[in-house]
């Protein structure tokens, strides 16, 4: 089956999760730069979270573009990565309105480990369907970053109880790794047009 419409919903998703995340910033209580100081934990933990979605959403639109077929499993994995997306607003909101108190930095961190758990599992489903030379196949290659991000988060997630703020460290670090869009699917959509 084609991949267009998986595209769509996921693109549909996402925009309703960065859409929610936006809803929850308040406007502050004042007229002065003193009043937006005790917003910047749920500003900061947005801005977090609005590029982390937005680093799946870039890494899902590369990948798409070199597969070639999706099937029911992918159809489920895709379904499975945009639910623990989908908790993103909930998690950013409990860790930012709680100032980065450690049991809510640790429930965002399993989000985002399970973000990454998802994203695995739908890689693992398309590389099932495409053959070892498949363009989609010579792009993931052995998703080396992919599997370091999951070793960080949970590493972060058990040393966010000895200090929040080393969790809230990791996960901006795996942000920043990020950030920068990969490379793998880009470069080979460019060398083969």
């Amino acid at each position: 089956m084609g991949k267009g419409r998986v595209e769509a919903f996921t693109d549909g998703v996402v925009a309703i999760i960065i859409t929610i995340m936006v809803l929850e910033l308040k406007v502050p209580h004042g007229e002065d730069l003193a009043a937006l100081a005790p917003l910047w934990p749920i500003f900061f933990s947005y801005v977090l979270s609005f590029i982390n979605v937005g680093i799946y959403w870039n890494n899902l639109h590369n990948m798409f573009h070199t597969v070639q077929r999706v099937d029911g499993r992918v159809l489920w994995a895709n379904l499975n990565l945009l639910f623990w997306l989908s908790l993103m607003p909930v998690t950013t909101a409990f860790m930012g309105e709680n100032h980065f108190a450690p049991v809510p930095v640790a429930v965002y961190g399993v989000d985002l480990a399970l973000c990454a758990v998802g994203f695995n599992v739908l890689s693992t489903s398309l590389h099932r369907l495409h053959e070892p030379e498949s363009k989609f196949a010579r792009a993931l290659g052995n998703d080396r970053k992919g599997k370091i991000s999951l070793a960080l988060y949970i590493a972060a997630i058990f040393l966010t109880f000895l200090n929040q703020w080393i969790g809230v460290a990791i996960y901006v670090l795996v942000a920043m790794i990020w950030f920068v869009p990969d490379k793998r699917f880009e470069r080979l959509i460019e060398r083969n047009g």
